[in-house]
């Protein structure tokens, strides 16, 4: 990783915490009127929370308005196919859902900008390289999320989390940013192929379920 040093540490974070808070309270309408429409939609909870894996493989909860109803056998609503409404690929295409993850950047959980955070069960699936991606935060946004979103390869997305990690910098970061407002416009690589959401990492080579 570059080595920006701990002022550019500390600049790093300030930025996150003044656009976040910025964010949310811009948004606050849109936050309320999401949270009442997935209410309405698929009940309570809005909020859908889950462990994730932060920088240097610290556990955090990240927070997403539900775009999913619940599992439910006797119903047939197991797989990701099965739970996803039409009102939730409408959430997941505009990127509605992420918007409660601006709390996550608020508190010091995530970035801005870096790689996706990922469930904790993929941990020991990493090859050393991959696992690389874990030395900055994760981010609400990054490289891989502008390249290609979840059409990519699994080997495709580490190693553009992998690439950030070692180019970071402030104005990739920007550029990023301003990839990430073009992408969410048209809708891009929402869903893998033959996927409701994204296919599960399984290991090198990327593998999907």
């Amino acid at each position: 990783m570059r080595d920006v040093g701990r002022a550019g540490r500390a600049a790093r974070r300030a930025a996150d915490v003044v656009v976040a808070a910025a964010a949310l309270v811009v948004l606050s309408p849109v936050l309320l009127l999401t949270a009442a429409a997935v209410g309405a939609a698929l009940g309570r909870p809005v909020l859908f929370r889950q462990e994730r894996v932060g920088r240097g493989g610290g556990v955090f909860r990240l927070r997403k308005f539900r775009s999913m109803l619940p599992v439910d056998e006797a119903r047939g609503l197991v797989s990701d196919a099965d739970r996803l409404t039409p009102f939730g690929r409408l959430l997941r295409s505009t990127s509605l859902d992420e918007l409660p993850g601006l709390v996550n950047v608020l508190v010091g959980d995530m970035s801005l900008v870096g790689p996706r955070p990922l469930p904790p069960v993929y941990l020991d699936r990493y090859t050393p390289e991959q696992a690389r991606r874990h030395e900055v935060a994760p981010g609400l946004t990054g490289l891989a999320q502008v390249a290609g979103r979840n059409t990519l390869s699994w080997d495709d997305r580490l190693a553009l989390d992998v690439r950030y990690v070692d180019e970071a910098s402030p104005l990739l970061d920007a550029r990023i940013l301003l990839r990430t407002v073009r992408v969410v416009l048209s809708r891009e690589g929402v869903s893998a192929e033959g996927s409701a959401t994204m296919t599960e990492f399984r290991g090198t080579g990327g593998s999907a379920a």
